[in-house]
């Protein structure tokens, strides 16, 4: 068990369907954790009985849910738990058994530091170890990584979609954890949500693991909504970040581009409706009228974007308390 000098870390499991893999997984959680809080997440398995009967961990606590809220919902729940704990730092693992608890020591270690006040794996980190990935969900967990940095601003952060989570309780009780979503864009959403409070994300190395576990991800749900959710994700964070909270240098770029941009766009596409009508050729001069704005807003946009990679926060909340 923890010491009174060292921090007290809680370890959150939401079950759903994982009744084959939870009893093993508990048993291998170490001593440098001093609550384990599994949520049963109106499970069909009734996990959180089996874990009752079959548990003598003197560390671990029951949570249940009447009706499924979804893994973010779990997690939530667990979190408010863990905080009424008095822990300091809460670790999600799922209950799949994907998840290696003897990497706990290592999850945390930014953070005990006070380098961190949000650590997350990173499953692209080793080459090597990439190998063990699916390449379909390699290649979507690229995709996906590059449309979170925009929309997330943190852009030195991959793997968006792992849930080998920890986080400090500085930043966990600045969040609206009423507003996190409760699926599987959880983690996606808790970025966005951490960037709003200036909370500072590391991500830690792991390796990659796959066996035959039962996912409950739809993949048709997942590539319908995500998209919907990243642009929402992002139009909100340019609004807090360089309009509500702070207009600055990026916000001028940003916004003289779109204007600069349509308006290069809508006269390109005047004199080629008018020449197309005509059949008179538009003129060199014509053309560069149109496409000049067009290249002065892309030069902006760039400019922007350099701007916000380096408005990525540095300095972590829990220095502050």
């Amino acid at each position: 068990m923890p010491s009174a000098t060292q921090p007290r870390i809680a370890v959150v499991v939401p079950c759903f369907r994982v009744s084959r893999q939870i009893v093993d997984l508990l048993t291998r959680i170490g001593p440098e954790v001093a609550r384990i809080l599994v949520v049963d997440d109106a499970c069909p398995e009734r996990t959180g009985d089996l874990v009752e009967r079959n548990c003598s961990d003197s560390r671990v606590t029951v949570l249940r849910h009447k009706e499924n809220r979804g893994v973010g919902g779990a997690l939530v729940t667990g979190y408010r738990a863990a905080l009424a704990d008095g822990a300091d730092i809460v670790v999600k693992v799922d209950g799949d058994g994907q998840m290696d608890p003897a990497f706990i020591p290592i999850l945390v270690r930014s953070i005990v530091a006070g380098r961190a006040d949000y650590a997350k794996g990173n499953r692209f980190y080793d080459l090597e170890l990439l190998r063990a990935m699916p390449r379909v969900r390699l290649i979507g967990n690229a995709l996906l990584s590059l449309v979170s940095k925009a929309a997330s601003g943190y852009w030195d952060v991959m793997d968006p979609t792992n849930g080998y989570t920890a986080i400090h309780r500085a930043a966990l009780r600045e969040l609206p954890l009423d507003k996190l979503d409760q699926g599987y864009f959880f983690e996606s959403d808790m970025l966005f949500r951490l960037y709003t409070i200036r909370a500072v994300v590391r991500d830690v190395p792991m390796p990659a693991k796959y066996d035959n576990e039962t996912s409950s991800l739809r993949i048709g749900r997942v590539a319908l909504s995500f998209p919907f959710k990243y642009a929402r994700a992002a139009a909100k964070r340019f609004f807090y970040s360089y309009v509500l909270r702070d207009f600055n240098a990026a916000s001028m770029q940003f916004l003289l581009a779109v204007v600069i941009g349509c308006a290069g766009i809508a006269f390109g596409i005047d004199k080629w409706v008018e020449s197309n009508e005509t059949g008179v050729p538009a003129t060199s001069g014509t053309v560069m009228f149109a496409a000049l704005p067009i290249l002065v807003a892309f030069q902006l946009l760039l400019a922007a974007l350099h701007y916000d990679i380096q408005n990525v926060p540095r300095e972590p909340l829990q220095q502050s308390i």
